[in-house]
């Protein structure tokens, strides 16, 4: 899935290029990002959204488009090498139950990112990074390859969430469906965090940022918890953005500013969806 992501095609272009099957399913990009797909990966399949449909929906248009027993999804703020694509797929041919193979994120300094962990619902996850193949309840949606047909009864991403929570929501489905989940630490991927969406305007970035993640966070909690729950915690997080935003202000970080002005416009306009309003009521 791509928006506004021209600027970091060329990274992906070791890997997209000697790939057989590639589907590009681009939101809306306003910076070129389709038309510079076309001509780096003429092979390419190109999704042109004329809206912006957020990141699981444009995933899920992509997964509707594969023939193939695999698909590998990739954001274009991840680098991963085709030697490192080929682990992936050996592990899920030598874990022949597993729906997702995950790589390990590393910052661009080539530190280690724990992408992975228990559900959250379930229990805190303690202790350092695996060193070997490991079965997990969370993998990062940065990355992830996988075995569509374990996905059957499942589903893909849910499309309630417009941005973020979308990979909380899918692997814990998994989770409890006992789809197993492997992370392969010899598999690594370098994760330009948030650096698809750098653009021109930051500060409109960051706004986005705060208002999605704020509005995810309780569609989720609404979802795997109640709705009461998740009405409490807007009000405990609003409280907590309205006392936390002088500060900010005072301090002057423009950036950090914008993302908590996005976070409380995101709170204050939530409404819960209409689907799970009627799932709440009827609990």
């Amino acid at each position: 899935m791509t928006k506004d992501s021209a600027h970091c095609l060329d990274g992906l272009d070791p890997l997209l290029s000697c790939c057989e099957h590639v589907i590009v399913s681009d939101n809306a990009s306003g910076d070129g990002t389709a038309d510079r797909v076309a001509t780096l990966w003429p092979h390419a399949r190109v999704l042109r959204h004329p809206l912006n449909l957020g990141f699981g929906a444009a995933n899920n248009r992509a997964l509707d488009q594969v023939s193939t027993p695999w698909a590998f999804l990739l954001n274009p703020d991840c680098v991963v090498s085709a030697s490192a694509l080929e682990t992936l797929l050996s592990a899920s041919r030598d874990f022949p139950d597993a729906a997702v193979v995950a790589p390990e994120l590393s910052d661009l300094n080539g530190r280690r990112e724990i992408n992975y962990r228990w559900p959250q619902t379930v229990w805190p996850s303690t202790g350092p990074g695996a060193d070997g193949p490991v079965c997990v309840g969370f993998v990062c949606g940065a990355a992830m390859l996988f075995r569509l047909s374990a996905f059957e009864c499942v589903g893909f991403f849910d499309e309630t969430f417009f941005l973020y929570y979308e990979d909380d929501d899918l692997c814990l489905r998994l989770f409890q469906h006992r789809r197993p989940m492997i992370v392969v630490p010899g598999a690594i991927a370098r994760h330009f965090s948030r650096g698809s969406v750098r653009g021109d305007a930051p500060w409109r970035s960051e706004y986005t940022r705060g208002f999605h993640h704020a509005q995810s966070k309780l569609i989720f909690v609404s979802k795997h918890q109640s709705c009461a729950e998740a009405n409490r915690l807007r009000r405990r997080l609003i409280a907590l953005t309205v006392v936390s935003l002088p500060l900010r202000v005072l301090a002057f970080s423009p950036r950090l500013i914008a993302r908590m002005w996005g976070r409380l416009c995101g709170l204050l306009q939530w409404r819960l969806p209409s689907r799970l309003a009627v799932s709440g009521a009827s609990s």
